[in-house]
Parts: C-alpha cells; structure tokens; sequence
C-alpha cells in the first residue's frame, strides 16, 4: 500500500481565527468557494498588505474550510470562542494529515498516558520517525522543519490545547460540537486530548 504523502504548508499562518470566521460567514451566504474567493480579493475583506497575501492567506483558509461541512461551519459562524477553535484545529487536522497524525499520536498518547508537558523533542522525535516511511520529510530544509514546529505549537495554543508553558490541556467539547460532528467522522474526535469517556456520544 502506497503512503499518502504528508504536505507541510500549513507554514502559511496559524489558525487564522478571524480569518476563518469570516470566510465561514460568507460563504454561508453564497454558497461558493470562488464567489468567496472573488470577493475577499476585489474587496480586500482581509485587510491584508498586498494582493499576494491576500491571495496566500485566503487560498489557505479556504482550503481548511473546505474540509467542514455546512453545520460545521454554522457552529463556527455563530458558535462559542472554544467551539470555534476546536473546529478550526479539526479543520487544520483534516487539511493536513500530518498535524493530525500528531494530535493523535503525540498530544493525545501522552494525555491519556497522564504525560503532560509537549515540548519540542516530541515534535522532532516524530518528525524522525515519520520520515522512514515518507520520504518528503527528507527533503524538508532545516529552516522550514523548524518553521513548521513553531506553528504547530502556536495552532496548538491558538485552540487552546496547549498552555503557554507547553502543557496539554484537556480538551472540553461542548455536547452541541459533539453532535454537529457526524457519525461518519467520529474518529476525528481522536485529534482531541481528552479521554474516550469524556468524550459523550463517541462510538467506536
């Protein structure tokens, strides 16, 4: 079986929290990727410096958004703060398999083993250990691995699973983000640090 290919240009940006909130608005009006994309472009809606970086930033967002569906986005249109974040690290995960191999493995593991500091040797430690069997990983320069670490952890604590000091935090998820996500996609949940009991509703 052929590995899917990790892709790391999540160095874009972080989470991209006001971003991201307001695309989700828009687009719940429109209903069209690129009717979003035309107008956060000819508007500027992101504010941003330079038309390049409008374009960078909002082809980011939209490619995290992409992966919520509708009631996803609702709850991130019109949700709380914390319901917002955890969607929008769900939608980073979703985006990019390799933060969500380490939500999973890293962060998740060393909660429920009761381990709580995450520092930087777990990233590389992974980072070294996913590189034996994908082999973009090898061809990463030094700079962009050390790039990709920090925004990592600046997501992680951006979602408010990581303290200022590096420590997990449990992950609270509301009953009304629990059953916004899907049976399908209950497996998602796993990107959380939080135990299975804690998470209600959860079906293996």
């Amino acid at each position: 079986m052929k590995t899917e290919k990790y892709s790391m240009s999540f160095t874009t940006g972080s989470l991209f929290y006001q971003e991201s909130v307001k695309l989700a608005v828009l687009f719940l009006e429109i209903q069209d990727w690129n009717l979003v994309r035309d107008m956060v472009l000819s508007k500027n809606l992101l504010q941003s410096r330079t038309v390049n970086t409008s374009k960078r930033v909002c082809r980011e967002v939209c490619s995290r958004l992409r992966t919520l569906h509708e009631n996803e986005l609702d709850l991130l249109a019109h949700g709380t703060f914390q319901e917002q974040s955890y969607l929008l690290w769900l939608a980073v995960c979703r985006r990019y398999k390799f933060i969500a191999d380490f939500a999973r493995e890293i962060v998740r593991e060393k909660y429920i083993s009761l381990q709580f500091a995450l520092d930087y040797e777990d990233f590389d430690f992974f980072f070294n250990k996913k590189s034996e069997w994908h082999e973009e990983l090898d061809q990463i320069k030094p700079a962009t691995r050390i790039k990709s670490r920090q925004i990592l952890f600046k997501m992680l604590r951006e979602a408010d699973l990581l303290t200022s000091n590096n420590l997990i935090n449990p992950a609270m998820l509301s009953p009304q983000l629990l059953s916004t996500i899907s049976e399908e996609h209950r497996q998602n949940l796993l990107i959380f640090p939080a135990f299975e009991a804690e998470l209600k509703g959860w079906a293996q």
